[in-house]
């Protein structure tokens, strides 16, 4: 067996955009009485667009136009800048935190079928075997590992729209595959937040009449975070993961968000990590692994 380089750095990248998006998750929690779920995801994008257009003018003009990859660039910001986050949020607000992490570890299955049916990438044993390992280790996370805790699980009304976001989530990873085969992941992650920004502003102006912004500086610092960190590095090295491993490749370390989230629970809010979480972890980076490592070419 080996690993290629060009794995290792997507490996790298896909989860420094998993742990940029967990701390997205908690800081948006804590903000959340102040600040509505569209007007958060417009101002954290408008953030983002200012810091991509200052470094797209450096790139070549082919890298900077829109072109014959309109249609993917639209695609890109339609399902991961304009329909993601409002699916996830609505969805959130009819379930529990355990069915969204549940149902989120069946991404990486959904992103390779699709991504095998759309853009002919090809379905491999080791990565679908990579996705249940990862998935069963959130399943062993979130559990505790006990069985009662499957029988007792409600199926909620929420739980259908974080299905629909989940898949929304796999068809902006496969547009950004099939994207990032003719410009680079900096020019399709840029291009796709413009295309998508018109449309999140409008919605956050309707938000507004009914959900106004508590102004202060603990919202003024988290929010400029959220735009930088998450938004802007969080989409461009998740898009750089998907083009060094495929669609369905950086969809396995997807599931690392709630291994990030017990990591930084246990630093900074003292919560207890105990042998569930120790072997739900193993299982969602071996997962991650095993579907990265490659059979050895003689």
């Amino acid at each position: 067996m080996k690993i290629k380089s060009d794995t290792v750095k997507g490996i790298m990248f896909v989860n420094i955009a998993t742990f940029a998006w967990t701390t997205n998750m908690i800081l948006g929690r804590y903000i959340r009485e102040s600040i509505g779920p569209l007007t958060l995801t417009a101002a954290r994008n408008i953030i983002a667009a200012v810091i991509f257009a200052s470094v797209l003018r450096k790139l070549p003009k082919e890298e900077r136009n829109f072109g014959k990859d309109f249609p993917l660039l639209a695609a890109m910001a339609l399902t991961g800048v304009i329909l993601f986050a409002p699916v996830l949020y609505t969805g959130l607000r009819f379930t529990t935190a355990v069915n969204s992490t549940l149902i989120n570890g069946l991404g990486p299955i959904l992103t390779a079928i699709f991504a095998s049916l759309l853009i002919r990438e090809p379905l491999t044993g080791r990565q679908l075997a990579g996705s249940i390992f990862a998935f069963t280790g959130v399943a062993v996370l979130i559990s505790g590992a006990s069985l009662e805790f499957f029988r007792n699980a409600v199926f909620n009304p929420g739980d259908l729209l974080i299905i629909l976001a989940v898949t929304i989530w796999s068809l902006y990873s496969v547009a950004g595959r099939k994207t990032m085969k003719k410009r680079s992941p900096l020019s399709a992650t840029a291009l796709s937040i413009f295309l998508g920004l018109p449309f999140l502003i409008a919605a956050a102006a309707f938000e507004l009449q009914s959900i106004p912004v508590i102004p202060g500086m603990k919202l003024a610092v988290i929010v400029i975070y959220i735009g930088i960190v998450p938004a802007a590095l969080g989409f461009f090295s998740w898009n750089v993961g998907v083009g060094l491993l495929g669609a369905g490749g950086a969809m396995v370390y997807y599931n690392t968000i709630p291994l990030y989230g017990a990591l930084l629970g246990f630093l900074f809010l003292g919560e207890k990590i105990g042998i569930p979480h120790i072997i739900g972890g193993i299982l969602i980076i071996g997962g991650g692994l095993v579907a990265a490592f490659k059979k050895r070419t003689k």
